[in-house]
């Protein structure tokens, strides 16, 4: 994939910015314009539009949230994976990089970024992605070489790991302090899709309650398991 980053260097790559938040996706576009080597070709609200937008622009690379509008982020990396497997995706995201970096990865990204950083690291990020690198801060990359180093070559898998992305991200917003509502409205679902999802986690993981539940979830995420 290096060559993806060769080929764009006699004109300007071609971003595109996958986001529920139209604030979000604006201001991310008015800052990656203003580098002369790179060039927002569209800005998307959800998979569908995404997944419409890779086949008519073909951009170099593609920026996505995990939350999105009637899906998943990580869902949608996958997509993009099998459907347009050299073209390098990057997540820019509010989601805590501790919980859900790795499952990026998994999913097919080439890097993690959360919202809260300075705008550089997103500029930064974009150009190693670009260059077929991957891109994680420091902490982030140290965490998963001490992980690495701990399993002493088993296979240690968390409890979470049976959760499905969708599952995992609503199991993080129950250990936020969110409520059912809330949660549907951050999804862009409805509070009886949440419902389905949260009776399905807590078999998974064999809570008894929505209040064990959500007292787990906070743990959990407190771990940085």
């Amino acid at each position: 994939m290096p060559q993806a980053r060769k080929q764009t260097r006699n004109r300007k790559a071609n971003v595109l910015i996958v986001d529920d938040h139209p604030i979000a996706r604006q201001g991310l576009a008015q800052l990656i314009n203003q580098e002369p080597d790179l060039h927002v070709g569209a800005d998307v609200e959800n998979a569908v539009q995404a997944l419409e937008a890779i086949k008519s622009l073909k951009p170099d690379l593609a920026i996505v949230d995990i939350t999105l509008k009637d899906g998943s982020g990580l869902e949608l990396i996958k997509d993009i994976k099998a459907q347009f497997a050299s073209l390098p995706t990057l997540v820019f995201s509010m989601h805590d990089e501790s919980l859900f970096a790795e499952r990026a990865l998994e999913a097919g990204a080439l890097g993690y970024v959360m919202k809260e950083e300075p705008t550089e690291t997103i500029i930064v990020a974009i150009r190693r992605v670009l260059d077929g690198d991957i891109y994680l801060s420091k902490q982030m990359i140290d965490r998963l070489l001490k992980k690495v180093g701990n399993a002493h070559g088993q296979a240690v898998q968390s409890p979470i790991q049976v959760l499905t992305d969708r599952q995992f991200e609503i199991f993080n917003l129950y250990g936020q302090g969110k409520r059912t509502r809330e949660i549907a409205e951050l999804l862009h679902v409805s509070q009886k899709t949440v419902e389905s999802h949260r009776a399905n986690i807590m078999k998974k993981l064999n809570i008894q309650g929505a209040p064990e539940l959500a007292r787990y979830a906070c743990q959990w995420g407190n771990s940085g398991a």
